[in-house]
């Protein structure tokens, strides 16, 4: 029946036929509440109606098992919903194990989009049909928010943190894509596309572009930042497998190495320090862009265990006395039309 109705766009992903359900279900409730709400004023006008001017209305006892039956069924008839659509939430934030993690960078009024072996485009987003698709997002500038109605996926997309969602494509085609969140002047122009291919065909596409991977991409820029002098040589923690691994911090606390600690870790280096070591990083906050964040939590992910199981961020304080703060070297500024502004590139590009 939505398919019927070009109010609602087609049903394009894993998830789309489970939120249209639960959408005609509350819609097909609401309708019955409001027929029999309306239908019981009628037979209580009609029923109850004044008449004679010497009538006295009599009191009434005894409604406790009334009173329980219209508290109990509408109670039990929201509590439906409620855990269908908690149920529907709880799948739609938790991408599965084997998800294909693409990075998102939104910036007025334009979406960059990062693949696992290298390519880049701009508002556009090829994916291959049949696989689990992360999302892992961030905004340079406002609040964004990432919209695909055929996929029934809507996250926003906040500056200085990251936020994921996750789709699988059922169907090859072209679907629009829109930023839902009013986002400045040029708002209505912050559109784009999600392209889903064949598996073989998507493939293919990939082997047009550049083949040097986001982790790949990190590990360079982790040597040009000279990260290395401190990371794997005991001044600083040792990075392997520290991703998605518990890190004992110098107050006490126990935090998640996930994707916004990495982040904040570089920014801001002194707001979590880890147990052991002092806080000498410098900030590399305005010395790199949220494109090279993401390339450095990219080759950070990448790197596996330490070897002999030692414990991943490590504790043990560093062998003799600490240095200061080591200075920032040089590191080349990304070309600036990465992020032109989308009138001054054509739309679908791909970045270089």
């Amino acid at each position: 029946m939505p398919n019927e109705l070009p109010l609602f766009p087609p049903e394009a992903s894993t998830m789309a036929g489970r939120v249209d359900a639960l959408y005609w279900f509350m819609v097909s409730m609401s309708g019955l509440i409001c027929l029999g709400v309306f239908g019981a004023m009628f037979i209580f006008i009609v029923r109850y109606r004044r008449r004679a001017g010497n009538e006295v209305g009599q009191r009434v006892t005894g409604t406790t098992p009334i009173e329980l039956t219209w508290t109990l069924i509408p109670l039990g008839l929201a509590m439906i919903p409620f855990v269908w659509g908690a149920t529907l939430y709880l799948d739609m934030a938790r991408p599965p194990d084997d998800s294909l993690e693409i990075f998102i960078v939104a910036k007025q009024w334009m979406w960059k989009a990062e693949h696992p072996e290298g390519q880049a485009e701009i508002d556009e987003l090829h994916v291959p049909v049949g696989r689990p698709i992360k999302l892992t997002m961030t905004s340079q500038d406002v609040i964004h928010s990432f919209f695909v109605p055929d996929f029934r996926i809507k996250a926003d997309v906040l500056p200085g943190r990251y936020t994921t969602t996750w789709f699988q494509a059922t169907r090859p085609g072209e679907y629009h894509l829109f930023c839902a969140e009013y986002c400045g002047t040029g708002h209505s122009r912050m559109t784009g596309q999600v392209i889903a291919m064949q598996p073989a065909d998507y493939a293919a596409w990939l082997q047009g572009g550049p083949t040097q991977s986001p982790a790949q991409q990190g590990r360079k820029l982790f040597e040009q930042l000279g990260c290395i002098a401190c990371h794997e040589t005991g001044i600083a923690p040792n990075l392997q497998g520290v991703y998605g691994q518990p890190v004992k911090l110098s107050d006490g606390q126990t935090v998640v190495a996930d994707d916004n600690y990495i982040r904040e870790s570089i920014l801001d280096p002194t707001a979590k320090v880890v147990a052991g070591y002092q806080p000498i990083m410098p900030s590399f906050a305005g010395r790199v862009n949220d494109e090279q964040i993401l390339q450095l939590i990219a080759y950070i992910k990448s790197i596996g265990p330490q070897p002999g199981g030692q414990q991943p961020g490590g504790t043990q304080p560093s062998p003799g006395p600490l240095p200061s703060p080591l200075p920032l070297p040089e590191v080349p500024s990304p070309s600036a039309s990465s992020f032109a502004p989308l009138k001054d590139r054509p739309s679908g590009s791909r970045a270089q």
